[in-house]
């Protein structure tokens, strides 16, 4: 799915209009009766329903939404603010429909002290839409005080009011409804995935109101939603006389003393990932803790000397290993800093990067040149701060996460609740997958093993990080639904894996 900039999503209304064609008010009609049937069945026993309209086309949505409220045989109370007595076209055609219907069902008002509802009520909010771009004052500023303040539950149209399409850095906080339900139409914003917005959105849901598919496939844009049917044209079908050398052999560095566990469940999820061959080269003391967890993989290590491994023996076969991930609980010695910067030098296979390896280069700006085209960096914010510099929002972290991705080269995957994988030609996807639960130790280590597990299997960097951040998304999905967000752990998501593909296989079938 592409998301659109503030700016387009007008010129998108405006195709639709001229092409379909359709009325514009007719346009408007069904969108408010998409988020009527959207909002219907969270109405629960004899509730009555407050509605907030604005002056523009957004207010126009919460007015026609009031009148289908109000045939439905729901108790409704609309409060229409208008200070300055102006409204756009169909908004004033929203209102005179209302009026026409339901007489009284209509509170024009210019100050807030004439509102009155209560904590018990359901709130409408449709004061602003998308194309905001300054932040709420006067009596709007002092109606979303309100709301926010009710105890209500509150459902926003398309975007919670006051809320900036994409930047937020510069908004009041204090100034923006407080959303518990936001029903975005066609499209996500792009502010729906930043943290720091979380408090305004709630849960968020997206409504199809039929733009125009041709503008919708021709318009241009850099950002998407990762949706199941994309990933399902990924995934590859198995062939009847394939062997285990048909699908990769991984090569997994990870592990320290007391960082065992991360190596573990990153080659448990590599395994599950589906590649043939899964070589872990890990420190001498951790050999009984992986043969004896994962006898699936083959162990490299050297059982006399306290040292990782010997760079120049792994690389020695060209034609042994198809992918490399290095990282996870490997710690930051002087000896792991060398092996990692020999690896950057001398590796000629796709290779992903977790955890403390991201951690080295960040310290070295001459190992961060040296990273080869099409690596993929699996960092959290964090992480990624430490490589490209801090960021004061989710949105100005975006952005560097695609300079980063464009300079260099890389497959960035920006770890969070709607990760972003960020490509070098300017892309970048945000994924639909996931929960809370899965922000538990261990998670991004089973990540690490998925996409390198895909790399092996000779996907492409984009089609591993694609594929791989989805199906990570759906294991843990799956495994809250058996486990709950509070009792999984990462290694449920590895155990669920085989159920994600299966969906995935059952609906490519």
């Amino acid at each position: 799915m592409k998301l659109f900039k503030t700016p387009q999503t007008k010129e998108l209304d405006e195709y639709t209009i001229q092409h379909e064609p359709v009325d514009s008010f007719v346009l408007m009609e069904r969108a408010s009766l998409a988020f009527f049937n959207k909002m219907l069945p969270y109405l629960e026993g004899d509730c009555r329903i407050c509605i907030f309209a604005g002056t523009g086309n957004n207010g126009g949505d919460a007015l026609v939404v009031a009148r289908l409220l109000l045939i439905a045989g729901q108790s409704v109370r609309t409060f229409l603010v208008n200070p300055q007595n102006r409204l756009s076209p169909d908004c004033k055609k929203a209102k005179e429909k209302l009026l026409a219907a339901f007489p009284y069902a209509l509170m024009e008002i210019d100050e807030a002290e004439k509102i009155i509802f209560s904590s018990a009520d359901y709130v409408v909010d449709g004061l602003f839409g998308s194309g905001l771009n300054r932040p709420l004052e006067g009596v709007f500023a002092e109606v979303v005080s309100i709301i926010n303040h009710s105890g209500a539950t509150v459902f926003s149209i398309d975007i919670p009011s006051g809320l900036f399409g994409e930047d937020n850095r510069n908004n009041n906080p204090n100034a923006i409804v407080r959303a518990d339900y936001t029903f975005s139409f066609q499209f996500p914003k792009l502010a729906f995935f930043f943290s720091e917005n979380e408090p305004f959105i709630g849960e968020f849901s997206v409504l199809d109101i039929g733009l125009h598919p041709q503008a919708l496939q021709d318009f241009p844009s850099t950002y998407f939603f990762t949706e199941e049917k994309d990933v399902r044209s990924i995934l590859r079908p198995r062939t009847k006389f394939s062997h285990k050398g048909t699908y990769g052999h991984a090569l997994l560095i990870a592990g320290s003393c007391g960082k065992m566990g991360a190596a573990v469940l990153a080659a448990k999820a590599c395994l599950r990932g589906g590649c043939g061959l899964l070589s872990s080269y890990i420190p001498s003391k951790g050999y009984d803790i992986m043969q004896i967890s994962v006898p699936e993989a083959m162990i490299e290590c050297n059982l006399h000397e306290m040292v990782l491994f010997d760079i120049d023996l792994i690389l020695n076969d060209k034609n042994r290993y198809t992918a490399v991930g290095i990282g996870p609980g490997i710690g930051t010695d002087s000896k792991v800093k060398h092996i990692l910067s020999d690896l950057l030098k001398k590796c000629k296979i796709p290779i992903i990067m977790d955890a403390d390896a991201l951690n080295i280069i960040s310290e070295s700006f001459e190992m961060l040149s040296r990273i080869p085209k099409g690596t993929i960096l699996t960092p959290h914010p964090k992480e990624f701060d430490r490589l490209a510099g801090y960021s004061s929002s989710g949105y100005e972290r975006l952005q560097k996460q695609l300079k980063f991705a464009q300079k260099h080269k890389v497959t960035v995957v920006l770890k969070g609740a709607n990760t972003s994988v960020a490509f070098p030609d300017g892309r970048c996807f945000f994924n639909s997958t996931g929960n809370p639960g899965m922000a538990t130790a261990g998670s991004g280590d089973v990540l690490t093993g998925i996409i390198l597990s895909l790399l092996a299997q000779k996907y492409t960097p984009e089609e591993a990080a694609l594929l791989g951040v989805y199906v990570h998304g759906l294991a843990g999905d799956f495994a809250a639904g058996e486990f709950s967000q509070q009792g999984m752990i990462a290694g449920d998501i590895i155990q669920s894996l085989g159920k994600a593909f299966l969906q995935l296989n059952v609906k490519n079938d």
